[in-house]
């Protein structure tokens, strides 16, 4: 048997050693990204699915993406040390490029539903909206009992939004217009074609202040409270998990409250 410093210990380190270097050599072979030393969290982009119609959540000043999600998506972006890639996608097929591979991610300010959630994993909530009509200032005395059970005109909806459900199904009687974007609806509300716009409040106070001067107001009655989360593939648990843990860590760390508040001035 050897003592402590014999050669045969010696040598079996010195084995050991060659070993453990050859496996090493051999993992930055099969690995490029290893050679170079690169970060774990690299990879391809990714691909974040955005609607930019949404102010204050998602939207462009000028040619700039601008907003919450805009704000939170790239705070996702250094935690994950992975670059994203902004994909515009129409709002009604957000879901279907998601779950088409066509982006990875949904960051556009996507209420959480029972419907969605068969098709959609959504991350834990980070925001807590109601729903709400603008309208215009001067018929808000029509609204001081409250909200009707059949709203007096044509209501202004973004398709497939949950304002949009919302009225389908708790107010049978309206009747509903669809548009695709919000500057639509708020024309033809200036314009006397619908007589509310229903929305998400972050939209509607946002759009209570531009349009102050153009007559416009949010016509403060909740009419159904929602929560905001991001939403990812079924299946794509890793994804999920990282999403969730920079949500908490956001929360946590004071950043979160920071970007709600640099951008909602009035609301939730």
């Amino acid at each position: 048997m050897d003592g402590a410093g014999g050669p045969s210990r010696h040598l079996m380190i010195l084995t050991r050693r060659t070993a453990g270097l050859a496996w090493i050599l051999a993992l930055g072979l099969m690995s490029p990204g290893a050679a170079r030393g690169a970060d774990p969290g690299e990879g391809p982009p990714l691909r974040v699915g955005h609607t930019p119609i949404f102010p204050p959540m998602v939207f462009k000043k000028g040619r700039e993406l601008v907003g919450v999600e805009v704000d939170l998506a790239r705070g996702f972006e250094r935690h994950l040390r992975r670059s994203i890639q902004w994909v515009e996608v129409p709002w009604k097929d957000q879901i279907a490029a998601l779950n088409e591979g066509r982006t990875d991610i949904i960051i556009s300010s996507m209420s959480v539903t029972m419907a969605r959630g068969f098709v959609v994993a959504f991350t834990e909530p980070y925001l807590t909206i109601d729903q709400m009509a603008l309208v215009r200032r001067r018929d808000l005395a029509f609204y001081a009992m409250g909200f009707p059970v059949i709203p007096p005109g044509p209501v202004g909806v973004i398709k497939g939004t949950t304002g949009a459900f919302l009225m389908e199904r708790e107010f049978p009687g309206a009747k509903i217009r669809d548009f695709v974007e919000t500057d639509s609806a708020v024309k033809a509300l200036m314009r006397k074609r619908v007589d509310l716009f229903v929305s998400d409040s972050t939209l509607i106070w946002y759009l209570a202040g531009v349009h102050s001067g153009d007559g416009l107001s949010a016509l403060p009655i909740a009419l159904g409270k929602e929560r905001v989360a991001w939403a990812v593939r079924k299946g794509d648990d890793a994804l999920l998990q990282q999403a969730n843990q920079y949500l908490s860590q956001a929360a946590k760390d004071g950043s979160l409250e920071q970007v709600l508040r640099r951008w909602m001035a009035v609301g939730p």
